[in-house]
């Protein structure tokens, strides 16, 4: 691939690093805000100042298979004055990001996203709505007593536990852009619906939001729809679910009406005994499936719906771009202590949503459709270009290198190829004992 050569000679030249770049997409007030939540204040001129640290986490994210002190090294994370100094020690940075805490990375990451998340782009609309998606992922951290009691893990098949301890990340994602729009994190044992149970205040007006089946509950959806003016949503059809037949729109399209259970009204006593929802039945294959939505018959053909859902593959691939790509599939993350890996996990997706965001603009100035870049590449790229180059430029000739950047990141975009005419078929398994190919044909 073209890329590579260029990569290679970056990664060849490491000149010393500066954080500047960053300002180009958080603003300083930002950082001050964020800064201010931190638990701990310190008068001592510090080797490592909270806003210095700040910086630190979200390289921890670019750089995740390098060590803590070579980030920092890297990155010349250091006060003023002091950075020719010999190279700070692993546990002085692990106390300066324990002073740092994790409400500052989790408060900046919220204040971007929000914004981020909605900003609008080229064709990046459903018929008028902007399109979002709702999912559940699943973090690894280190084996120690704490972490496991914090946090949890799963049940194996015997009585064991699983190996490692785990955390859940909720999140809700433009389909389009794949920037991560809000997020919730939590232990294990936490379910997925009570951590989305926010989102309908960050989702915007017209769009809709493409849902997992395993966020169906009459108190989730009905806040989403009602929270707003024309937010919709859309969820595969729960097996089981008993409901009658209010109106036949056609075929494979219907509205129902369902009985709110009496567990939801007991949490939730303002959602109503009943609620309406449409049924859109389609075949996918030889299969039939059903979804529920809320999108209204007189705008929206059950043709365009049946096709619509497909979009909330996006959010799985923006999770693998986190875990493959962006962590080199490392699944557990380095932090040891319980705040240190929330900070950690807020510093992944603030950094992840950094690079889309960069990676969509680019595509912009080349009319292209922001999920049509690779984020592999765009992250090795962009990465490299801006965080590594950075120490080479001055901050006032930033915006011309972006601008340089965006002029060279053409190469960085999916070329979508035809798939193949010839039909499927299903290859014979691989046996593990010799085969005699001189053997006589059978009769």
């Amino acid at each position: 691939m073209i890329i590579r050569p260029q990569l290679e000679s970056i990664w060849d030249y490491s000149p010393s690093l500066t954080h500047n770049h960053f300002l180009q997409h958080i603003p300083a007030d930002w950082i001050e805000t964020a800064l201010a939540l931190t638990h701990q204040a310190s008068i001592r001129r510090r080797r490592l100042p909270a806003d210095m640290v700040l910086w630190l986490v979200i390289g921890m994210a670019f750089f995740r298979n390098e060590p803590i002190d070579e980030v920092a090294r890297r990155l010349n994370i250091c006060a003023e004055g002091l950075a020719n100094e010999a190279l700070l020690a692993k546990s002085g940075i692990s106390k300066a990001r324990e002073r740092l805490g994790e409400q500052p990375m989790a408060w900046l990451f919220q204040q971007s996203a929000t914004l981020w998340g909605t900003e609008r782009y080229p064709d990046d609309s459903w018929h008028g709505l902007q399109v979002f998606a709702v999912d559940g992922a699943l973090f690894r951290t280190q084996e120690s007593e704490a972490l496991r009691a914090h946090f949890g893990s799963g049940n194996t098949s015997s009585e064991r536990q699983t190996p490692y301890p785990m955390l859940r990340l909720v999140a809700v994602m433009n389909a389009r852009s794949h920037v991560i729009l809000n997020a919730a994190i939590s232990p294990y044992r936490r379910g997925e619906i009570p951590l989305a149970a926010s989102f309908h205040q960050s989702i915007p007006d017209h769009s809709v939001t493409l849902l997992d089946k395993g966020f169906w509950g009459a108190d989730l959806l009905l806040s989403l729809h009602n929270s707003g003016e024309a937010k919709h949503w859309l969820i595969p059809a729960r097996q089981g679910v008993v409901a009658s037949v209010v109106e036949e729109y056609g075929p494979g399209d219907r509205l129902l009406a369902m009985t709110v259970s009496p567990q939801a009204r007991k949490k939730n006593p303002a959602l109503p005994m009943q609620w309406e929802v449409r049924a859109v039945t389609y075949l996918c294959g030889d299969k039939e499936k059903t979804v529920f939505t809320s999108l209204p018959i007189a705008q929206f053909s059950a043709q365009q719906i049946a096709g619509l859902y497909h979009e909330r593959w996006e959010i799985e691939l923006g999770f693998r771009d986190i875990k493959s790509s962006f962590q080199y599939n490392a699944m557990t993350l380095r932090s040891k202590k319980v705040a240190l890996v929330y900070q950690e996990l807020w510093g992944i997706l603030l950094g992840y949503n950094l690079i889309r965001r960069e990676a969509s603009q680019a595509a912009v100035a080349h009319k292209q459709v922001p999920s049509e870049v690779s984020f592999k590449f765009a992250y090795q790229y962009i990465a490299a270009q801006l965080i590594v180059m950075a120490g080479a430029v001055s901050l006032g000739n930033t915006p011309k290198r972006l601008a340089e950047l965006r002029g060279n990141v053409a190469a960085l975009f999916i070329q979508k190829r035809p798939r193949p005419s010839r039909p499927r078929a299903v290859k014979i398994s691989k046996t593990r004992y010799p085969v005699n190919h001189n053997a006589a044909p059978l009769k």
